[in-house]
């Protein structure tokens, strides 16, 4: 059986046919479960994570009711009982979240850009929409998809640097551009997208980049832009920014 939370819940058996779990509470349970896959999960935590704030009366009965119909409605998973919470039995990699974790760490230690820049790519594949969405207003959830979200970011930053090492920088202008627009202060992002828009033939674009980047830090944080990314402003500026030939 294998759990997908990055995207809505997705839940297939070893058929890999999809399995639909009904009722809210046992997706957040599922949910949480699968955060941790074959370690143990506390009462105490999985409480507060199904019912925050308002646990029923007798929470520990109610949750051991709402484990045995998450058993009944997944019969082919396993969750096991323990005296202080339950564990998902289940192979880490089972869980796509886990998996993600595994090849992007892998694709980093890889030798040469190329093999960086496919198993990067191949570990972002495994995003079908944001991480977590079905418990998406839930607090108890901020951290973990904080956490997922920005090995999210760094893997696509990752990546962005192999491809421009690769010389295939011009085929990262568009993805590039969405994300500063959405990060408006993380300027390794800006420093791409300006090195993708030279590569593309647009350096004019990309002082323009530099500009808008410069703008948002100075307005939100007050800072200048740190000296990495004014020199490479200097360099485009001055057309000493050679990008690298595609290979």
């Amino acid at each position: 059986m294998r759990i997908g939370i990055l995207g809505p819940l997705e839940v297939r058996d070893d058929d890999d046919a999809p399995v639909y779990v009904a009722g809210a509470r046992l997706r957040t349970l599922l949910i949480i479960l699968a955060l941790e896959p074959g370690r143990l999960v506390t009462v105490g935590r999985l409480v507060d994570g199904i019912w925050g704030d308002d646990p029923p009366a007798g929470a520990a009965n109610a949750l051991q009711a709402l484990v045995s119909r998450l058993r009944r409605a997944l019969p082919g998973l396993t969750v096991e009982s323990h005296p202080a919470g339950y564990r998902l039995a289940l192979e880490p990699d089972a869980v796509d979240a886990a998996r993600f974790e595994r090849q992007v760490a892998a694709a980093r230690s890889a030798s040469g850009d190329a093999a960086v820049e496919d198993g990067l790519r191949a570990a972002l594949a495994l995003w079908r929409g944001p991480a977590l969405l079905d418990v998406a207003e839930s607090e108890f959830f901020e951290a973990p998809r904080a956490r997922l979200d920005e090995l999210r970011l760094t893997a696509t930053e990752d990546r962005a640097d192999a491809a421009l090492r690769l010389g295939r920088g011009a085929g990262l202008t568009t993805e590039l551009t969405t994300l500063v627009a959405e990060y408006p202060l993380r300027e390794r992002l800006a420093g791409q997208l300006m090195r993708a828009l030279v590569a593309a033939g647009r350096p004019a674009e990309a002082l323009a980049a530099y500009e808008r980047t410069r703008e948002a830090l100075a307005d939100q944080l007050g800072t200048d832009p740190s000296p990495e990314l004014s020199a490479l402003h200097t360099a485009i500026l001055r057309g000493d920014l050679t990008p690298a030939a595609p290979g």
